[in-house]
């Protein structure tokens, strides 16, 4: 049996380690790789790309936009892990769950992965803004806590600093706080909202794990609180093939913790709060459902897979 060849351009960043380390032991695959003398060399590049029946792009924004250009072979699939195709046309988005999104991922050539503040966002809303409950000119917040890891090499080497690290990560850091975060256009686009919401994310002292939290208020609400759990519910029932799924007894003692899904690659979402104020969490891995885990979900359709085929499901 043919293998399908995969190449990670890019495979030396945080999310491409982590995708390569996920499918080298797969038997269906076959790993192309560059010399490191190479990886940077663009004619190198686009053969490899040409080469690949699927190409994960794991680059900053503008090397993104290069590498699609290079292909010339019209059956190269391209799921990029950029900001750069999320809300460009012609890019199927890559979340999976939402509705009608498999079979758009099945049927493209160019998928752009989520973002991984985005993909709990979205996963919240979206539902929501379908079943007619939240409105597309709704004005919503988000607020979303995330492991160090999502920074990339350089945050990841001053959190573990064996030395000379400023006290000042030792405690959570906002940003974003210009409210021009990168995942803005498509928390608005996959949702179906109007405008983006207002956004506070923030990072702390923790590799891995996020929990993204948006609060409504029942005056907002085309329905109760009843029916927004009713709606999350059929969208990610309990016996779905996607990796999120609705959980309606998530509570650890009246907490959350953020890195409770750390390691894995599903995402739980939940319902708190109470009639008048309910409250939307989400929870998952940001390199697992929020990066790679969510990239190779994406590969999984492409190939006709199981979705859940190489990835961590608890």
């Amino acid at each position: 049996m043919s293998k399908t060849r995969i190449f990670i351009d890019g495979s030396a960043g945080t999310t491409g380690l982590r995708i390569r380390e996920r499918l080298a032991a797969r038997e269906d695959l076959e790993l192309l790789a560059l010399p490191e003398e190479r990886r940077k060399d663009p004619a190198a590049r686009a053969e490899a790309l040409d080469a690949a029946d699927v190409a994960f792009l794991c680059l900053p924004d503008a090397a993104a936009v290069e590498a699609v250009s290079l292909v010339r072979n019209p059956r190269t699939a391209i799921i990029d892990t950029s900001t750069a195709h999320r809300t460009a046309p012609g890019w199927a988005y890559g979340f999976p769950e939402l509705a009608g999104a498999r079979d758009r991922i099945r049927a493209s050539k160019r998928i752009a992965n989520p973002g991984c503040h985005a993909s709990g966002f979205v996963a919240l809303v979206a539902p929501l803004v379908r079943a007619g409950i939240v409105r597309p000119d709704a004005r919503l917040a988000c607020f979303s806590l995330t492991g160090y890891t999502g920074g990339g090499k350089k945050m990841i080497a001053e959190y573990e600093a064996a030395e000379g690290r400023s006290p000042l990560l030792d405690a959570p850091r906002q940003y974003g706080l210009g409210q021009a975060h990168k995942h803005l256009p498509e928390m608005a686009a996959a949702t179906g909202l109007e405008s983006p919401p207002a956004f506070c994310p923030v990072v702390a002292d923790f590799p891995c794990g996020m929990e993204v939290t948006v609060p409504l208020f029942a005056r907002d609400l085309r329905g109760t609180r009843a029916d927004v759990a009713e709606a999350l519910r059929a969208a990610y029932p309990a016996d779905g093939p996607g990796l999120v799924h609705f959980d309606e007894t998530a509570d650890e003692a009246g907490f959350l913790a953020a890195n409770a899904f750390a390691g894995r690659d599903d995402m739980q979402v939940a319902l708190f709060g109470n009639d008048e104020r309910p409250l939307l969490v989400s929870r998952f891995d940001n390199l697992g459902k929020g990066a790679s885990g969510a990239a190779i979900q994406n590969l999984n359709l492409l190939l006709g897979a199981d979705e859940r085929t190489g990835l961590v499901v608890g």
